[in-house]
Order: C-alpha cells, then sequence, then structure tokens
C-alpha cells in the first residue's frame, strides 16, 4: 500500500491542540474606580480599577448603543501607569482577558499598556 504523507495541520488545528488562540482587547473608556497600588506576595506591583465604556457600534446593519463596565487589572510597569490615573479620566486600554480566579469565571480585562485619551 502507498505511504501518504502526514497530513498537515492548519494553524488553528495546531493552536487549539497547544491551547493558543488570539486573545487581544483594545477598548476605551472612563476609569470610574481605582484601587490603590498594591504589591503581590512576590513583590509585584497590582492595581484593580473599573472602565466604563459607551460607544455606538454597529449590529446586523443597525446601529446600538453600548455601554459596559470593565473589571480590569493591571500588574508590573502597567501597574504603575494605572497607579497615577485619576477617576474620571479617559483612556485607552490595552490587554488581554482571564477569568478573575479558578473559581470565578468572571472575565477581567488585565492591562499591559494605558494610554491618556
Amino acid at each position: 500500500m502507498p505511504q501518504h504523507p502526514p497530513r498537515q495541520r492548519t494553524l488553528r488545528q495546531r493552536q487549539r491542540k497547544q491551547g493558543l488562540s488570539s486573545n487581544r482587547c483594545v477598548i476605551e473608556g472612563e476609569v470610574i474606580e481605582l484601587e490603590g497600588l498594591r504589591y503581590t506576595p512576590a513583590g509585584l506591583a497590582r492595581v484593580a480599577f473599573k472602565l466604563r465604556h459607551t460607544s455606538m457600534q454597529q449590529e446586523a446593519g443597525m446601529q446600538r448603543q453600548v455601554q459596559c463596565d470593565v473589571p480590569a487589572l493591571a500588574l508590573g510597569e502597567a501597574a504603575q501607569q494605572v497607579s497615577r490615573l485619576q477617576p474620571g479620566q479617559m483612556v485607552r486600554a490595552e490587554g488581554f482577558l482571564a477569568q478573575r480566579s479558578l473559581k470565578i469565571a468572571q472575565l477581567v480585562l488585565h492591562i499591559d499598556n494605558v494610554t491618556l485619551r
């Protein structure tokens, strides 16, 4: 019997097998809650905060007003950046989504870059 070459997996299939996929988020909003700068037991700077996003979005061919409050967490250098913010400031936040903890499935935006708008 002829030997067939092994089937090539698509990038998406390889990513699924490895547990890898896209997870990047960019959102603009108002800082509505801001905890003080704290440190993890490992000494890493940490700041939890909340953004309020409001915009008009296109959905199914129609305009829709969107408003949501997004819990966010910044660690390390990003935490230093966030700690200098004030409630009421408008920011652009970039990062990835993750569960709050192993037991709590609520999503939290983990920030790796934040800039004033």
